[in-house]
């Protein structure tokens, strides 16, 4: 199975590559359209700014290439938050793959959220083996509130989609190379994806 992260200068992709190697499988690490194109996964990381984030996936055309992917993708953190309409963090234009808005936590409570939090609400096989109230680690500011994609649910605050799922693309906000066994079972799940 050939496995690639996305490689666009934004985020911690070593950690997730290990997360792979502990499975059992190799990724390559890859901003080249037909490489990532030719994958059988794609994972779409991101640790950062939204709009200096998107600024490379332009720069590059990876913004004109995800939203075209057939093959599983899943977007993790700020990968999700590319993935939808917009994002209030720098004012910035997203792909449009998920149709909500990342709109950033009030001041009532600590910002970013930083540790581990609950997921409930578990709406697709990418969780399949994970209980609900399992724990997951999360550091963001910003979030995607609830919509028609959501398939996992956290709460700091209020209630927002800690995941989410449009045909063959999946985002989740948490952390799973970071997560666990629980984050493992996930990386595993979205894997078996077909």
């Amino acid at each position: 199975m050939k496995i690639v992260i996305i490689d666009y200068g934004a985020g911690n992709i070593q950690s997730i590559k290990f997360a792979i190697q502990r499975l059992g499988y190799e990724a390559i690490l890859s901003h080249d359209a037909v490489t990532i194109q030719s994958a059988d996964k794609v994972i779409f990381p991101g640790v950062g700014e939204a709009s200096s984030a998107m600024e490379k996936l332009r720069s590059t055309g990876l913004d004109t290439l995800i939203p075209q992917l057939k093959q599983p993708v899943l977007g993790i953190c700020l990968g999700m938050q590319l993935m939808c309409n917009y994002s209030e963090e720098g004012d910035t234009k997203g792909l449009g793959i998920f149709d909500v808005n990342v709109v950033k936590f009030s001041n009532k409570v600590k910002v970013p959220q930083i540790g581990w939090n609950t997921l409930t609400d578990l709406k697709s096989t990418l969780f399949k083996g994970i209980r609900e109230q399992e724990y997951m680690y999360l550091v963001h500011s910003f979030y995607a509130p609830i919509c028609a994609e959501t398939i996992a649910v956290t709460n700091y605050e209020m209630d927002y989609s800690s995941a989410l799922k449009k045909n063959n693309f999946y985002g989740v906000q948490f952390h799973p190379e970071k997560s666990s066994s629980a984050g493992e079972m996930l990386l595993k799940n979205f894997l078996e994806l077909k």
